[in-house]
């Protein structure tokens, strides 16, 4: 009980906030803790009482003993431990003069004008220093001090009372045992002069922004270069207020790198999701709300995978068709606000997704590539990494649907605001995993080809039980007669581009799916310039003996044309293009689906089902 009362003493409470802002500042930090700092009566002889206006007793061996019992204020309590630890820094202990209390004054005046010339804590009433006083050092103070004798306002400054001596005495100093004894490695003058360099380069910090005082905190980037205090404090605020984005913007490294940004034409910010990083150029000044707007900006690019959404689109186009989509909803949401510089933003579009908006550019292309994201013409979202790669995230996919997923229902259960209608269903989309383009096609498949019933039939009796051997049973199995016309048509681009692993990998699931949903055959023609008819093909090896016939340009038509018109078609039969989407527009009058590899897109807008292969 009596140690928790000394800790909640106001005298020790101020004395504690000082002791804490002297660790805090660059000169005084480091010399801290080589200084043995004793707060008690039980140190000090009985004979020698604190006086009343006492401070500090300085100890030879680097103690300094604090009184106990004064009340101050932690500011005054920070001047007056920075003057004990001066008397070491300038290494003030010097016996060879004759007068030691002009000395002790001299040394006290000293240590009072760069406390005075630093601006450190405040000095206590009636420790004031005169107006207009010469830039003497120590030896120049004690040769006036000896000769005119100690005015007032220098013996107001002695740490130990008007009628003591700040230093100790040389008699005194075997009186007093030695604490402790720092090797020869250690000087206080270097230690001194190290942290005058360390407060000349942080007030070079604090004047350029990027450190917003004396031993603040001081945020690095990727690059361990410091951040400047509006960014710091945007990255701070989405953890603590915006939970919608809060762990994915922990979750990435900002860079502000002035000559990087310069050399990669990036205006105002770019995003790398590969490398989870946000590049913001410092040269703009932006406000600490225009950086969170920009910062969110960025962010959401990953979070609602557009990079990975362009499937084959223009995309420089798409990147901007993004850009005025999330502009518009950050505005809504009031996240910051727009850099002053201007941005993409459109109120007619208000509402549109980003496919939508990409459709409407498409529509005047000279217009649409003259506008600008926030990298400028370059896009913001890129696709070549910049400097030394990190590690990339194992499942981008798999974390921002979990991140984002946390954070809408923390932004949800807390009230923190206003969602976009539009936003959210992008969200809730992204919450559920991609079907795989195996399963897409599948269910393709279900929807043409239902299964077969299976039919009783006595024309073939099963084999007897051997449990009861003298009743027949019925032959139980699909109905023959269903699987009369039960076939498709694949139509195979057989161009250059078309690689052989993108050809096996798609024959291999239509074959394996063809078999599975009882497809006895498939009539299967390649095109390139012209069709070849391959004819009907068992299921099973259509997988395994197929000539791939053709190999030169990408015309479709033909090959759909002939399965359209063939008269041992089907006239119902579904039909199945394999592509890459570099081809000529074609036309399909009956059910269909189209099969692209991830990433192509198909030069038209297509009426059927188009499955992606990864």
């Amino acid at each position: 009980m009596k140690k928790a009362a000394a800790h909640n003493n106001p005298a020790t409470k101020a004395y504690e906030a000082g002791a804490a802002m002297l660790r805090q500042h660059p000169v005084f930090g480091r010399l801290y803790e080589h200084v043995s700092w004793v707060r008690s009566e039980k140190t000090l002889p009985q004979a020698s009482p604190w006086p009343a206006d006492a401070w500090l007793r300085l100890d030879r061996w680097e103690v300094i003993h604090a009184h106990p019992k004064r009340l101050a204020e932690p500011a005054e309590w920070a001047y007056v431990l920075a003057r004990g630890l001066l008397v070491y820094a300038l290494e003030q202990w010097q016996p060879d003069h004759g007068d030691w209390a002009a000395w002790s004054a001299a040394c006290d005046v000293v240590g009072a004008r760069f406390l005075h010339s630093i601006k450190f804590g405040r000095a206590p009433q009636g420790m004031t220093l005169p107006p207009d006083l010469p830039a003497w050092d120590e030896v120049r103070w004690y040769r006036a001090f000896c000769e005119d004798g100690i005015p007032d306002w220098a013996a107001s400054l002695s740490l130990g009372g008007r009628q003591y001596a700040s230093l100790q005495t040389p008699a005194d100093w075997a009186a007093r045992p030695r604490f402790h004894a720092y090797g020869s490695g250690w000087r206080w003058a270097d230690a001194f002069a190290a942290g005058i360099a360390e407060s000349v380069t942080q007030a070079v910090e604090v004047a350029a922004g990027l450190r917003e005082s004396l031993g603040g905190e001081r945020r690095v980037d990727g690059e361990g270069r410091a951040l400047r205090p509006a960014t710091r404090r945007a990255l701070d605020w989405f953890i603590s207020s915006f939970p919608l984005l809060g762990s994915m913007v922990a979750a990435f490294e900002f860079v502000e790198n002035a000559e990087l940004c310069r050399r990669e034409d990036i205006s105002v910010a770019a995003v790398d999701e590969t490398l989870r990083t946000v590049y913001l150029n410092p040269a703009t000044a932006l406000s600490e709300e225009e950086t969170r707007f920009v910062i969110a900006h960025e962010v959401l690019h990953v979070a609602l995978r557009h990079r990975d959404r362009c499937q084959g689109r223009e995309p420089y186009l798409w990147n901007v068709a993004c850009d005025f989509v999330i502009n518009d909803w950050l505005m809504q949401m009031e996240v910051g606000k727009p850099p002053e510089i201007g941005l993409l933003y459109d109120p007619e579009l208000k509402g549109l997704s980003a496919e939508d908006v990409y459709h409407r550019l498409t529509h005047d292309l000279r217009r649409a590539r003259k506008l600008c994201t926030l990298a400028g013409r370059r896009g913001d979202m890129l696709d070549t990494p910049i400097g030394q790669p990190r590690a990339p995230f194992t499942d981008l996919d798999a974390f921002c649907r979990e991140q984002l997923g946390k954070g809408l229902m923390l932004h949800q259960s807390q009230g923190r605001g206003f969602l976009p209608a539009g936003l959210l269903e992008e969200i809730r989309a992204l919450m559920q995993p991609p079907i795989p383009w195996e399963v897409e096609l599948a269910q393709w498949f279900d929807h043409h080809f239902p299964p077969i019933e299976t039919r009783r039939s006595w024309a073939r009796l099963s084999r007897r039980q051997s449990s009861t051997p003298d009743i027949p049973r019925p032959h139980i199995g699909p109905d023959p007669d269903k699987r009369e016309g039960r076939t498709f048509g694949v139509v195979l681009d057989t161009s250059g581009s078309m690689s052989r692993h993108m050809l096996a990998n798609a024959l291999g699931a239509i074959a394996s799916y063809a078999e599975a949903k009882e497809v006895p055959v498939v009539r299967l023609v390649c095109c390139d310039a012209s069709a070849y008819d391959m004819g009907y093909m068992p299921a099973n090896e259509i997988a395994k003996s197929v000539k791939i016939k053709g190999r030169g340009g990408t015309v479709l038509q033909p090959g759909i044309d002939f399965l359209q018109r063939a008269p041992d078609f089907p006239k119902t039969g579904p039909l199945l293009i394999i592509t890459d989407g570099d081809c000529d527009t074609f036309s399909v009058h009956r059910p269909h689906a189209i099969l692209l590899p991830h990433g192509q897109r198909l030069p038209f807008k297509p009426a059927g089902d188009v499955f992606f292969m990864k």
